[in-house]
């Protein structure tokens, strides 16, 4: 791996899905919170408290910033399916990582709340017409973000971070 902060890669968009790609999108979402408990099982407090990379997150911290982001994505698909074109706030995702509980609570809170929050974003995502898909939001940095956009951005998210934890394992031999 030439750079541990991209182990999949950098997200990237090549313009709409097509029709396989949008259901890979959705499964790669739909399993994201299993796929994180599972790389995540078994370490112990001192693991979970070593970051993926120098100068990076720890795994606890990394735990805590899924459920954190994915709530975001999950309100801007809300905002933009019911409000035309809405300016979203950004949050500070590097500082919301430096908060106590994100460096200190136990993983698990983070792992129930993202297994509740995607039951509840792939019932909307599943239902969503071909109309939906082209809807908006401004990003008030990257201006206006298709939610075709964004569910590859979260497709690619949630695969990232799965693989900081399992390179960190494999590389540590755990």
């Amino acid at each position: 791996m030439s750079d541990p902060r991209y182990p999949i890669g950098k997200f990237s968009y090549s313009g709409p899905p097509t029709g396989d790609q949008k259901q890979q999108h959705l499964d790669n979402i739909e399993q994201t919170p299993s796929s994180l408990r599972a790389a995540l099982h078994g370490l112990s407090d001192q693991q979970l408290n070593t970051p993926y990379r120098d100068g990076g997150w720890t795994l606890r911290q990394l735990a805590h910033h899924v459920p954190d982001s994915h709530m975001n994505a999950y309100i801007r698909f809300k905002l933009a399916l019911t409000e035309d074109v809405p300016t979203i706030k950004p949050y500070m995702e590097n500082l919301w990582a430096e908060l106590p509980e994100a460096k200190r609570a136990p993983i698990d809170v983070s792992l129930a709340l993202l297994e509740s929050l995607h039951q509840r974003w792939m019932l909307m995502l599943r239902e969503m017409s071909d109309a939906d898909w082209k809807r908006t939001f401004r990003h008030p940095q990257m201006g206006p973000m298709s939610l075709e956009k964004n569910l590859a951005l979260y497709s690619w998210h949630g695969r990232h971070h799965v693989a900081h934890v399992t390179s960190l394992r494999e590389k540590m031999g755990w």
